[in-house]
């Protein structure tokens, strides 16, 4: 596929056609009119340096063939292949170790690694996919990641992060490398298999997330029979707003009466997710995890 380039600069035109890789310049006046053809050599993509600042430049890349993103999942795979599937976070990167939601998601990291015994995904990101990602850590679970190059409206460091081996993530150019693989990392392959989705408080790209993965789920697309909890964390009803638009939207007509309500699980502290994850998988929860979260949750309510 060819396009065609025109543009202008005072008196002068100039066009161009990339199936010809011609560059023709036409000069016209009152008198007379002139026309220059050049001739290039085959293009080639070369690697852009875009500037950020004195300091830091982001290298980027063009996309110039499919394969380059058919082998970034290939890559995101062999990562979880490795690692093992488990549950996987998606929440602000902005939301700093000062944040009330940051304890809490911390706590919760961590009670959720020991409960499932499994991998704890997420985009290892700072904020609060930092929080679980230290949690999961601290009860000493391993942990896995797919970082893309901007976090929290700043380009970070190709494939850097702070205290993770280098082994345990891998940095995605494409975002929906990316995606494919935050969603293959909560597949179940067998009854045994414990995985599940955790939405915490989050802006753009944390909601752009939940609506993928749960639309996969409610068109059975996710790539398993078997059922995958999705819970959604309303902290000090950071969501209570969007659930109101959802059942407003049942009053419209554009999703049925229950439907959304069927898909996921909306928990307002650590003490509700931990249970209901104990529950959907059939395992104990003693009452010394259960008192000691929900006594966390209320510390982190009354600090906000």
């Amino acid at each position: 596929m060819g396009f065609s380039m025109v543009g202008s600069l005072g008196s002068q035109i100039w066009a161009r056609n990339s199936h010809q890789r011609k560059l023709k310049f036409e000069s016209s006046s009152h008198r007379r009119k002139h026309t220059l053809d050049f001739n290039f050599s085959k293009l080639r993509s070369h690697p852009a340096k875009i500037l950020l600042s004195k300091r830091d430049a982001f290298e980027f890349e063009e996309r110039t063939s499919p394969n380059e993103v058919r082998k970034e999942i290939q890559q995101c795979y062999e990562l979880i292949h490795r690692l093992g599937r488990g549950v996987v976070y998606l929440g602000s990167s902005r939301m700093g170790p000062a944040h009330s939601h940051y304890l809490q998601t911390q706590e919760l990291g961590r009670e959720i690694a020991n409960l499932l015994d499994c991998t704890s995904w997420s985009g290892v990101g700072p904020g609060l996919m930092d929080a679980a990602t230290k949690g999961a850590l601290q009860a000493g679970k391993p942990v896995g990641g797919f970082k893309i190059g901007k976090e929290a409206g700043e380009w970070t460091a190709s494939n850097f992060h702070p205290y993770l081996p280098p082994e345990t993530y891998l940095t995605c150019r494409f975002f929906s490398a990316r995606k494919h693989g935050l969603v293959d990392a909560i597949v179940r392959s067998s009854s045994s298999d414990r995985t599940a989705v955790v939405a915490l408080p989050g802006g753009i790209g944390t909601l752009d997330e939940v609506f993928e993965i749960l639309a996969l789920i409610q068109l059975e697309r996710i790539g398993t029979k078997l059922p995958v909890p999705f819970l959604l964390m309303n902290y000090d009803s950071f969501y209570s707003k969007l659930l109101d638009f959802l059942d407003d939207c049942e009053g419209w007509g554009t999703v049925s009466k229950g439907e959304v309500a069927s898909l996921w699980t909306v928990c307002n502290n650590n003490s509700e997710a931990l249970t209901y994850l104990a529950e959907f998988y059939s395992l104990p929860l003693s009452d010394k995890d259960e008192h000691g979260t929900e006594l966390q949750s209320i510390r982190g309510t009354v600090s906000s």
